[in-house]
């Protein structure tokens, strides 16, 4: 069975090798904010961070995966505070959402690199599609991102997150807590 590192915890998926790291993430590790877009390779919507570079998670299996250490959207910042996050809700540079995570993990893995990148860099280092059209807004975000991770430039924080994941599993169906998994095995 591969073994990874998934967010800085030991991760060993029991199931086909050969299945894309994008199902392993969302259905077996219920990591949902990478998002299913095309399937191919082409929108960036399943972009993962694998050992520093940012890979579209629908094109490596969990086999190609083995030994790695993967960041998901929900490893990069549990409250929202990495750089990326924080200039994307500054620039207004979400619209939908949906695209959102890929973006921000290829923007995280460019910032991690070069932290003063130019539009060319970021337009070829982000290659993720937004059907929203927030590209103009996207080019200031990733360099303001960058100018926060220099240090030379602060953002007045977005909210952290309102809720809690063990309150958002009681409010959600779909979401389902490891406390009610245990208390529904005791019953």
């Amino acid at each position: 069975m591969p073994r990874m590192t998934v967010n800085d915890q030991p991760v060993e998926f029991e199931i086909n090798p050969d299945t894309p790291l994008l199902w392993a993430l969302r259905d077996a590790a219920n990591l949902t904010g990478t998002k299913y877009g095309c399937g191919v390779g082409d929108c960036g919507a399943c972009m993962v961070i694998v050992d520093g570079e940012a890979l579209r998670s629908c094109l490596i299996t969990i086999a190609e995966a083995e030994g790695r250490f993967i960041t998901t959207i929900e490893g990069l910042s549990r409250d929202r505070s990495h750089p990326v996050q924080q200039a994307m809700v500054a620039e207004q540079a979400i619209q939908c959402g949906f695209c959102t995570p890929g973006i921000v993990m290829s923007g995280a893995a460019l910032i991690a690199k070069n932290a003063a990148p130019t539009k060319a860099e970021i337009e070829q280092a982000i290659p993720n599609l937004c059907r929203c059209g927030v590209y103009p807004r996207l080019v200031k975000a990733i360099q303001r991102a960058g100018r926060v991770a220099r240090r030379s430039e602060t953002i007045s924080a977005a909210p952290a997150p309102g809720i809690s994941a063990q309150d958002a599993a009681q409010t959600v169906p779909a979401i389902v807590s490891p406390e009610a998994v245990a208390a529904d095995e005791t019953e």
